[in-house]
């Protein structure tokens, strides 16, 4: 056994650099480690740290005595240095699935709370908090050591609802870095409308305007995103501007109250959520040839296990409730290309260019022709008939 143990302990002493490199030595960085040293970028797939390795070697240590969670039995949880930028880094890169947080004993957790300010007509907003650290491996021998011990603790908070860096030092024997960032999944999520209930033919509207009464498939998906979280959409609306924080607007459903003609086809079951609806015009643009609008996509990440209790619970009254008009984050918003839809009805001949009052005038000027002409038959006749009854 204390032979095991003193194999172990040679081994990490010699993996221990006795010099500080070359690189180190030219560098900014070599000096103790700060709070400044790690950076963590919050990614769709994958969570990304890098650190200073110069402090590292301050303290006496090197970048192959830095791991994840003190997983120094798992290679997949040693970092990779990076010697060709300045300054040098220690590099860590996990996905965001079920198999690299247990691998590297990241920490993963789902927060439910109370919806607030734009969410505030939701009983339960879901948050991923994604956290670890990274720390030193002392290769110290014996009983007692003259390296400080170095700790990095970092996390990543994702919104799971979308409408789309605390740091703090201590230094007392442990070098202590917190990095805590904001990720966003937004980047993930798009829309795309359909012309059938396939959702294969991709919807192509003309300058002239869809007739009223067409059928719109309308698609959100996640493209590139951990397979941990389906889509689920709560609320679509349309506007007549591209930007979403209109008052004016038209709900094409919210929760379980929905527009006649609306019908969603899929919904938290997936990384994408299906519904149709019919094109219709605006009142405002009762005086255009065309009516053009966008399509707007209140969109929630969903943990696949808890997405069927989010979904709104059509039979409590409580829940049916309108949404209210509020303000909505433009860049947490899916939306959609400008909908243009004409005058016309679907299967019915296009209307024409004139204005009411110019079609009115060539009414009553084509029924006077034919009256003229009607009367002018009828003179001909009556003089040809008396002709033959005159002896």
């Amino acid at each position: 056994m204390w032979l095991v143990l003193l194999v172990c302990q040679l081994g990490l002493i010699l993996r221990t650099e006795a010099q500080i490199p070359e690189s180190c030595i030219v560098s900014d960085t070599n000096r103790a480690p700060e709070n400044s040293d790690i950076t963590v970028s919050c990614g769709t797939e994958h969570m990304d740290m890098s650190i200073y390795i110069c402090p590292m070697y301050q303290a006496l240590y090197n970048e192959s005595l830095m791991v994840l969670n003190n997983q120094f039995n798992n290679p997949e949880c040693f970092g990779t240095a990076d010697w060709s930028v300045d300054p040098p880094v220690l590099k860590f890169s996990f996905p965001i699935n079920e198999s690299s947080m247990s691998s590297c004993r990241n920490n993963f957790k789902i927060i439910n709370q109370v919806g607030t300010g734009e969410f505030a007509d939701f009983s339960n907003v879901q948050f991923v908090n994604i956290s670890g650290s990274v720390t030193s491996i002392d290769p110290s021998a014996g009983m007692i050591t003259y390296r400080p011990q170095i700790l990095y603790r970092f996390s990543c908070l994702y919104p799971m609802q979308y409408l789309l860096n605390n740091t703090q030092l201590g230094v007392s024997g442990v070098s202590l870095a917190i990095r805590d960032n904001n990720g966003s999944f937004v980047s993930t999520l798009s829309m795309q409308l359909y012309k059938d209930e396939q959702y294969l033919e991709i919807l192509t509207v003309p300058q002239t305007g869809l007739n009223l009464k067409t059928k719109i498939y309308v698609a959100v998906k996640a493209t590139n995103l951990t397979d941990r979280f389906n889509v689920l959409l709560d609320r679509c609306y349309a506007t007549t501007s591209p930007y979403p924080m209109l008052n004016t607007y038209y709900d094409l459903f919210v929760g379980c109250t929905r527009d006649a003609q609306t019908k969603v086809d899929l919904n938290g079951e997936s990384q994408k959520a299906h519904f149709s609806f019919e094109a219709f015009r605006f009142v405002e643009h009762k005086n255009l040839t065309v009516s053009t609008f966008y399509l707007h996509c209140v969109t929630r990440l969903c943990e696949v296990s808890s997405c069927s209790t989010l979904m709104p619970d059509c039979g409590s009254s409580q829940n049916r409730r309108k949404r209210e008009a509020q303000d909505v984050l433009a860049n947490a918003t899916v939306s959609s290309p400008a909908i243009v839809v004409g005058k016309q009805t679907t299967g019915l001949p296009s209307e024409s260019n004139y204005s009411s009052p110019v079609v009115a005038v060539i009414v009553c000027i084509v029924l006077l022709t034919v009256l003229l002409i009607a009367m002018a038959i009828y003179f001909v006749l009556y003089i040809r008939r008396k002709k033959t009854i005159i002896p």
